[in-house]
């Protein structure tokens, strides 16, 4: 892709970032009060109806557990994302004007939807009345991430843009069960996070620029590697959202239920926040752009988790 041409993609995601631009006081105001009668996540997502040994009740408040762990990994992957595009921006910030201004703004909005993200959290403590425990802490997950090679970060990155923006498409924007708020909350993070996914696909061009083979398969090594770090993060986070659901529904689960729920919620996790992404149709041709070899590989990978 040539100069002026990534220059007019700069220009112009920076003009549709500035048109779609929100206040997180717009999004959730103090009084605000979340519908704990409502689900908070869509069932694809969720997959809380594979557990026929939960209770209707039990089921719903295990969607509002999984809903608050959406809103913690989506601000846990944002303190690495946020540092990452800083650095990123700093070496060329004379070079192109657009191109600062758009990634400054990308930055400014992940900062922004870190602080949405905490004040839901908070609401969300102060609605449904139980502590629910998360993995972290989130500077420990960033300082591990980022020292992988920087390709295979922009990798994970973009695939956390597409990845939102499926969730929303395909899942919630239709989904009229949906607990208003929090479904409100998941469309304006769409909004922005649909800037983002272009932004980072232009990174990740700039990063694989002049790069041999085997430095983008290194960095797609790298991009495995951290999906399988955040895949164990995933297990130990089923674990938390069980304990919140016992402790929530006053009910001990049995041993059979106990490992037919970790297995089930673990692959759940794992559709949606590795799978969606990895298979997502723009982020395969991204990779496919680098190295074909590369886009087979992930390819392969993907359907393990589905």
């Amino acid at each position: 892709m040539n100069t002026t041409m990534h220059r007019t993609l700069y220009e112009k995601t920076l003009a549709t970032s500035q048109r779609v631009n929100w206040k997180i006081e717009e999004i959730l105001r103090d009084d605000d009060r979340l519908d704990f009668s409502r689900p908070f996540l869509p069932e694809a997502l969720a997959r809380v109806e594979e557990l026929p040994f939960l209770t209707p009740v039990e089921r719903r408040t295990l969607n509002q557990i999984r809903g608050h762990t959406y809103l913690t990994m989506f601000g846990l992957v944002e303190e690495f994302i946020l540092p990452f595009v800083i650095d990123h921006t700093r070496p060329a910030l004379a070079a192109d004007d657009f191109r600062t201004r758009a990634l400054l703004q990308f930055a400014g909005e992940e900062a922004k939807h870190i602080q949405l993200f905490k004040k839901f959290r908070d609401a969300f403590a102060a609605g449904f009345g139980q502590r629910c425990e998360t993995i972290g802490p989130p500077q420990a997950v960033a300082s591990h991430v980022l020292s992988h090679d920087p390709l295979g970060v922009a990798l994970v990155i973009l695939h956390i843009e597409w990845m939102s923006q499926r969730h929303y498409v395909e899942s919630v924007r239709n989904d009229e069960q949906l607990e208003p708020l929090f479904k409100s909350l998941l469309k304006h993070h769409w909004l922005e996070e649909a800037q983002h996914a272009r932004l980072d696909a232009l990174m990740v061009e700039a990063l694989a620029e002049g790069k041999s083979d085997a430095e983008i398969a290194r960095g797609v090594d790298a991009y495995l590697a951290i999906g399988t770090f955040l895949d164990q993060g995933l297990a130990q986070q089923v674990a938390m959202d069980l304990d919140a659901l016992e402790r929530t529904s006053g009910r001990k689960l049995g041993a059979a239920e106990t490992a037919a729920a970790q297995k089930s919620q673990h692959q759940a996790n794992r559709w949606t926040y590795l799978g969606s992404g990895m298979s997502h149709p723009e982020f395969l041709a991204t990779v496919g752009r680098l190295s074909p070899t590369q886009r087979a590989r992930l390819e392969e990978v993907a359907p393990a988790f589905s």
